[in-house]
């Protein structure tokens, strides 16, 4: 009588299971290598950095491209994709702060005659997670929802400045450069003593940011963004009052404290 050497069928749908799972935990290995220090990768970073031969790493970046999970860069590299970005800004969603802040962001896109942008902290870096758009003036700064901003920006530094984990905050610092980890510091350093953070978030365009908080802390920034030539960044600016009176209002609807600066503004 001869013994069969076949595998068990169950072996093999163990196997399969095993397989789809390591997967699925390589795709979410490859997602996680994008921060604001890096904005995209190549097929060469994802092998170098999670160990892969570069056909095996390059498979799964274009099997991402296919599923709209990143997008091919015109220098050749892969970014996040637009599913991947609009899965992102669903998630956040559902956060209360984004059910009760279109009334107060409608006043201050109305008071300020800018576009309003409301944040929350994402992974690495916020994320847009809403915007009100001044239709009202010839020019429009328009922000998409589910950008993620970069460290540099007013938004950042205001999270960076009251994040409840410091010591992830100070990581995410530590990854710039010398000079540029030095400044950015020192920036949050005045937002905390402010308790609000106005930026050139691109060229020709300023952003005014200020925190709001729930019961457990920070969990959204509201800014008000517009031209440089109209937008003024002096901690004097009628806007900026505006913008902390926006955060103060709805940081208290949240059932939150508003802690950064106890001055009148």
């Amino acid at each position: 009588m001869t013994k069969s050497t076949r595998a068990p069928e169950g072996g093999r749908a163990d196997r399969g299971d095993q397989a789809d799972i390591q997967a699925v935990s390589r795709v979410s290995q490859i997602l996680s290598l994008f921060d604001p220090a890096t904005p995209e990768v190549t097929a060469a970073a994802v092998a170098e950095r999670l160990g892969l031969n570069r056909t095996t790493a390059y498979r799964y970046c274009t099997s991402l491209v296919a599923a709209g999970l990143l997008e091919r860069s015109a220098e050749g590299g892969y970014v996040p994709g637009g599913l991947l970005l609009q899965l992102g800004a669903f998630a956040i969603g559902h956060r209360r702060v984004i059910s009760l802040a279109p009334r107060h962001m409608q006043a201050l896109s109305r008071a300020t005659q800018t576009s309003v942008v409301l944040s929350l902290w994402g992974l690495t870096g916020p994320v847009v997670s809403r915007v009100e758009e001044n239709v009202s003036t010839i020019v429009v700064v328009s922000v998409r929802v589910g950008s993620h901003l970069p460290l540099d920006t007013a938004q950042s530094k205001v999270f960076l400045a009251y994040h409840a984990d410091q010591l992830s905050m100070e990581r995410l610092m530590a990854n710039l450069s010398g000079p540029a980890r030095d400044e950015l510091r020192a920036d949050v350093e005045r937002v905390r003593a402010v308790g609000h953070c106005s930026a050139m978030s691109t060229p020709g365009v300023v952003a005014v940011a200020a925190p709001v908080f729930d019961e457990y802390g920070i969990c959204a920034t509201i800014a008000i963004v517009g031209p440089d030539n109209t937008l003024s960044m002096s901690d004097d600016a009628p806007e900026l009052r505006v913008v902390v009176g926006a955060a103060r209002e709805l940081t208290e609807e949240l059932g939150g404290y508003y802690r950064p600066d106890q001055r009148a503004v």
